[in-house]
């Protein structure tokens, strides 16, 4: 019998809004495209690789979060995304917005036939099945006879899109505000799917399989389908993420990648839909802000830091946020 996963969500807060109103989404989506006309280079090139990660821990959390399957093997489908995107660019000549969609599609097959004989495994015996996965991935790419395609160890180098319609847009500035634009799709098609009977579904596995068979629930189909959607928005943020970065190659989706997107959900808060961005922005800045600190050790101050956060916010960022903000509306009750 499957243990429920704690979680931040509640059918109450479960909306879009969850903890934030309308207006400061709109505030936050207005100082988001701003970020666009202040920040320059490097920064911007930041911002867009926070929001492919978001993407991508917004997939691993509905996987993890909404439907309770532990995955250790996400970055596999990132790197899928990643060079679909540039094998599409580099190789059939394919518009990079193109690339996004079909990277989409082509991880939401492969999670879904993945997902599908992998219904018999639970537990820690699906994170490890993941977990092979993950580690096999950067060796396939590498395979020779993919190397045509792939690259091979060389990777593939991509050309940054330029701003259409002769819009006054540097290469920068219209890239992160592309990302912006596919992030908010991904993350309102996320909100209308856990708001559906199928994400009811969803729950309700991940509370009590056996009490969500009994009531209906097709348990082989919706955990098949949780993998695969999560897949898909994992490849989403893959394509982006290549887009941006320019290049591809096996050495960039190491392990550590897959674990650092299950880091990232937890920190910005399992079950929860804006907890994507605060685990994101984790991922991005954490790392880097180690190594300055330390160039020695830097990876021990990436794990105190992250020892230090699980103590002061063991529900992560979205549960830190959600206790202060009932604790104001106790007060002013």
């Amino acid at each position: 019998m499957n243990q429920p996963i704690k979680t931040n969500s509640s059918p109450r807060k479960a909306g879009i809004a969850a903890g934030l109103s309308w207006r400061w989404i709109l505030l936050l989506l207005a100082l988001a495209v701003g970020l666009a006309f202040v920040a320059k280079g490097y920064h911007l090139f930041q911002a867009t690789m926070v929001l492919a990660y978001a993407i991508a821990l917004l997939g691993l959390n509905i996987l993890t979060g909404y439907n309770g399957q532990i995955s250790l093997g996400h970055g596999a489908f990132f790197a899928l995304g990643a060079y679909v995107a540039a094998i599409l660019m580099e190789h059939a000549g394919a518009p990079y917005w193109a690339t996004v969609p079909a990277a989409g599609v082509f991880c939401l097959v492969v999670g879904y036939l993945f997902g599908r004989p992998a219904l018999k495994l639970e537990g820690l015996y699906l994170a490890l099945a993941t977990f092979a996965l993950g580690v096999a991935m950067p060796q396939l790419l590498k395979y020779k006879h993919l190397e045509a395609w792939t690259g091979g160890v060389q990777g593939i180098v991509l050309m940054k899109p330029d701003a259409p319609f002769g819009l006054p847009l540097t290469q920068d500035q219209w890239l992160y505000l592309f990302a912006l634009g596919v992030a908010g799709v991904m993350f309102v098609i996320a909100h209308n799917l856990l708001q559906s009977g199928s994400g009811r579904a969803m729950r309700a596995i991940r509370d009590h399989a056996m009490a969500a068979e009994a009531m209906g629930v097709d348990n082989r189909h919706y955990k098949s389908m949780s993998f695969g959607v999560s897949a898909a928005y994992t490849g989403v943020g893959g394509a982006l993420s290549a887009i941006a970065v320019q290049f591809v190659s096996p050495d960039s989706f190491t392990l550590f990648l897959s674990i650092s997107l299950l880091v990232g959900i937890v920190v910005g808060g399992v079950g929860t839909l804006w907890g994507a961005f605060f685990g994101a922005m984790f991922i991005m800045f954490v790392p880097n802000l180690a190594e300055k600190v330390s160039k020695a050790a830097p990876w021990a101050v990436y794990g105190v830091v992250l020892i230090a956060i699980m103590f002061v916010m063991p529900g992560g960022v979205m549960g830190l946020l959600r206790k202060l903000n009932e604790r104001r509306s106790h007060r002013a009750g």
